[in-house]
């Protein structure tokens, strides 16, 4: 571990003031649950910023708070020598932060930009989720974690959706947001060019559709999730090439955005594994014939 005479202490500086710039951008940021003029977003907790160095982001500032300076020694090896790194008293941290009971470590990373030409160059590989009007941060960080998980190509954000940047959805997604190609779109516009890509337009259901398992989810699709309560629109859903329908009991009405979320992506990953599978005894077969 560096000691406090080690280049990598010596890089440690101490702020007092509520007015340092660099806390001001840091307290905005976890305000506005949005990102900075050079595109950081803010982040807090030591998992989470591990995760973040884990997935290469790269860091503007890393923030300590005076009573867990001690942490400092797990990260700095791991930061490069151009990063700010600072200590700052524990009440000015609290007022900071965004938690009610904060770890001592929080940081301003630089997040990776995203188009949807991006997201559509890996379609072959998984589903595109597309969230609409999805406000419960923990609903968004869930579907952001099942989506790596499962091989999603990227998740659209559409309008009303709680931002990707609130700070509930980054420590529920589990570090899967530093990883995952995310695009905040105007969901009526990306439609023609979802189509033009060759993509079904999927939506789910409580009740009525076509049965999970009997769904075609080995193919191209994007799969529309809506908000907890009114669902996708009617104009939106209108506009679905097929409505898929999670069978469960009838006694609970619907199921968690999250939760239905995840369970089509683990069936969309276990048809294409399927299928692949399918193609390789199949070829197989023939070479030897």
């Amino acid at each position: 571990m560096p000691t406090s005479n080690s280049p990598q202490a010596a890089r440690l500086r101490s702020i007092e003031g509520r007015h340092n710039v660099l806390l001001k951008e840091l307290r905005k940021a976890f305000a506005g649950a949005e990102l900075t003029s050079d595109n950081c977003c803010a982040i807090e907790g030591l998992r989470v910023v591990e995760e973040a160095i884990r997935s290469g982001l790269k860091f503007r500032a890393v923030f300590f708070s005076t009573s867990a300076k001690g942490k400092a020694e797990k990260l700095l090896p791991q930061l490069g020598a151009h990063v700010e790194t600072v200590v700052v008293p524990d009440k000015l941290f609290e007022n900071t932060v965004s938690t009610e009971s904060p770890q001592g470590v929080a940081a301003l990373a630089f997040c990776k930009s995203f188009s949807l030409a991006d997201v559509l160059t890996r379609v072959e590989f998984g589903p595109v989720v597309a969230v609409v009007a999805l406000q419960d941060p923990g609903n968004l960080g869930t579907i952001l974690r099942s989506a790596e998980a499962f091989g999603a190509a990227g998740v659209l954000l559409g309008e009303g959706t709680v931002s990707p940047y609130n700070s509930k959805v980054v420590r529920a997604s589990a570090g899967s947001i530093f990883r995952l190609a995310l695009v905040k779109v105007k969901i009526k516009d990306v439609l023609p060019e979802l189509r033009a890509a060759g993509l079904r337009l999927l939506a789910t259901s409580s009740h009525k559709g076509v049965p999970l398992p009997e769904a075609g989810l080995s193919t191209p699709a994007t799969i529309f999730i809506g908000g907890e309560g009114a669902g996708l629109g009617r104009h939106l859903m209108a506009e679905m090439d097929e409505v898929v329908a999670i069978p469960h009991s009838p006694k609970v009405e619907s199921l968690n955005a999250g939760v239905a979320a995840s369970i089509v992506l683990y069936e969309a990953a276990r048809q294409r594994t399927l299928t692949a599978a399918e193609a390789q005894t199949q070829g197989e077969e023939e070479s030897v014939s």
